[in-house]
């Protein structure tokens, strides 16, 4: 069991008991309160009778019996992170999740460490630490296991770490393969298996030669998102970060491997392919955003595709077997690109706009959270729609000169964010990634900061930022249902089978991360800039919700 609930990303749900007829009668079952403050961004997952879930820093994990009125806590484990893990964090100390394989439970600690519990009894069965917090390195993502290797990737691009993949033995803890986003091919994974579709992104050590001198070991590139899994062809899918810094005159080039989507062996990590959305990335757009795999009728044959709505503001859909780019939309608005040639793969950027030193550039849309950050879509493959929790937010830029010291901010950029045209800064998007088209939409106030997840039953779940849990028609985009919630939502929403054969839908609510720093970190709104740039576009968001970590599970009567 995962978050994404199946390998394909899809986080679409076979369960069909609530229905857009009953869900107005959903009502609260169990709530439990982690004990903990700032963004609660993970997913619970249910294993059997139990509910798992992980707290942002300090990692606690609860093992919750479903089988009992109340849902009492199992077994409790405390991993002790250490406290420097905090001040190295770029956007809050989050954690997104924990995962089930073969009896254990995998999850990941802000300093840098890879765990495995006895799902039982919650005792460890392996430590392995990956990282070091003295250059700046934490894990925030969910882990994944693909048969006998859990996959773990780092954060820390915004102090000019060195990203990379990493695959563990599920049972051991060793390491088997450990792929870099940035420098020499050997480091990349990078072989004679490695045929990637444009020409942009062929050639012999890129990760060294799109890069001044050595910048490449600074150069960011972290994998702190999702990752998908294709059994049939036995590629793992992710996404690699921004470049560091910010500040693109101090790096010229295409700055490979960052801001895009590898393919590679899940035995070996061999790259397969890769595809850069975001070549020589000016707005810190990253490419971490989860590849959501489907196979659609396109031209009139079935393609094998991967769908991304990506931070740059274009809904992808992509061959997975080829990196081949079959379509890029617009699904917000966007100022600092002109389209994706998709003979190159390239955006056609927008000259007017490109950063300068010392110079301010303005209505830059999307800002740089992106069209929508690492919030996961979901996709039905009842309706044929794909469910993105987009933001509709803009910035002005300057670039300033940054310096690399280990473990400190190596970003180079001052930025103010703002609500984007209409001053919704948040919208709920159907979109149909056949016709290449907005189907319906819900504008929100807030950016919808929160997961989805769709059922059979055309009923879809997410959360906003003010504390709304909301159920809307799939097909229609009607509201349903919503429930007020004690903190703002910036979690993902999952729906599953309880021990008593009925469905319940269960979500973590405590506003946090990047969007909700305002709050978690008690900054001060006056200052524009903090939590780079996003407080400017929040400053009421403390008059909408207060901090909180609290599990609610709601079902039927």
């Amino acid at each position: 069991m995962r978050p994404a609930r199946d390998y394909a990303s899809t986080r679409f749900s076979p369960l069909d008991q609530i229905t857009p007829q009953n869900v107005r009668q959903l009502a609260v079952k169990s709530t439990f309160s982690t004990g903990v403050l700032h963004g609660h961004e993970a997913a619970p997952i249910v294993v059997h009778n139990t509910m798992y879930i992980v707290t942002p820093w300090p990692n606690y994990v609860y093992a919750l019996d479903l089988s009992k009125d109340g849902a009492p806590v199992k077994w409790k484990y405390e991993p002790k992170p250490l406290s420097a893990a905090q001040g190295v964090a770029c956007c809050d100390v989050v954690n997104r999740g924990v995962v089930y394989a073969d009896g254990a439970i995998f999850l990941n600690t802000l300093d840098n460490r890879t765990i495995a519990l006895d799902a039982t009894s919650g005792k460890e069965k392996w430590v392995t630490k990956l990282g070091d917090v003295n250059k700046g390195e934490t894990i925030t993502m969910a882990p994944l296991v693909v048969k006998d290797k859990v996959l773990v990737g780092n954060s820390g691009g915004e102090l000019g770490v060195r990203g990379w993949l990493t695959a563990l033995d599920s049972r051991t803890g060793t390491i088997a393969w450990r792929a870099y986003s940035t420098g020499p091919d050997k480091d990349v994974l990078i072989g004679p298996r490695f045929k990637p579709f444009y020409a942009s992104d062929r050639g012999g050590d890129l990760g060294i030669h799109t890069w001044p001198a050595d910048a490449w070991r600074n150069g960011g590139g972290t994998v702190w998102g999702w990752i998908s899994y294709d059994p049939q062809l036995n590629l793992v899918y992710y996404g690699t970060s921004n470049p560091g810094p910010w500040n693109h005159e101090q790096r010229p080039g295409d700055n490979k491997w960052t801001a895009g989507v590898f393919a590679r062996d899940a035995d070996t990590g061999e790259a397969v392919w890769f595809y850069q959305m975001s070549p020589h990335d000016l707005w810190d757009y990253d490419g971490v955003n989860e590849p959501v795999l489907a196979d659609l009728a396109i031209g009139g044959r079935t393609r094998k595709v991967m769908m991304r709505a990506d931070r740059n503001g274009y809904v992808y859909v992509i061959d997975r077997t080829n990196g081949e780019v079959l379509s890029a939309d617009p699904f917000v608005p966007i100022t600092s690109t002109k389209g994706i040639d998709l003979k190159s793969g390239r955006p056609i950027e927008n000259e007017e706009l490109e950063p300068a030193l010392g110079k301010v550039m303005r209505n830059v849309c999307p800002a740089s959270p992106g069209g929508k950050d690492w919030q996961p879509t979901a996709y039905s493959t009842h309706t044929g729609l794909y469910y993105i929790p987009s933001n509709n937010l803009c910035m002005d830029y300057e670039g300033v000169e940054a310096n690399y010291i280990a473990g400190t901010p190596f970003v180079g950029a001052n930025v103010r964010m703002y609500a984007g045209p209409g001053g919704n800064r948040g919208e709920f998007i159907a979109w149909d990634p056949v016709a290449r088209k907005k189907v319906w939409s819900i504008k929100e106030n807030f950016p919808v900061w929160s997961g989805v997840a769709v059922t059979v039953s055309d009923v879809a779940f997410y959360g906003t930022m003010d504390g709304w849990f909301k159920a809307v028609n799939a097909k229609t985009g009607e509201e349903l249902w919503k429930s007020k919630v004690g903190s703002g939502i910036v979690g993902q929403p999952v729906t599953y089978k309880g021990p008593d054969g009925k469905q319940y839908v269960a979500i973590l609510a405590g506003v946090g991360g990047w969007s909700g720093a305002i709050v978690a970190g008690g900054l001060d709104p006056r200052d524009a800039t903090a939590a780079l740039g996003f407080v400017n576009a929040m400053p009421d968001l403390p008059q909408a919700t207060t901090s909180g970590g609290m599990l609610y599970i709601f079902g039927l009567p």
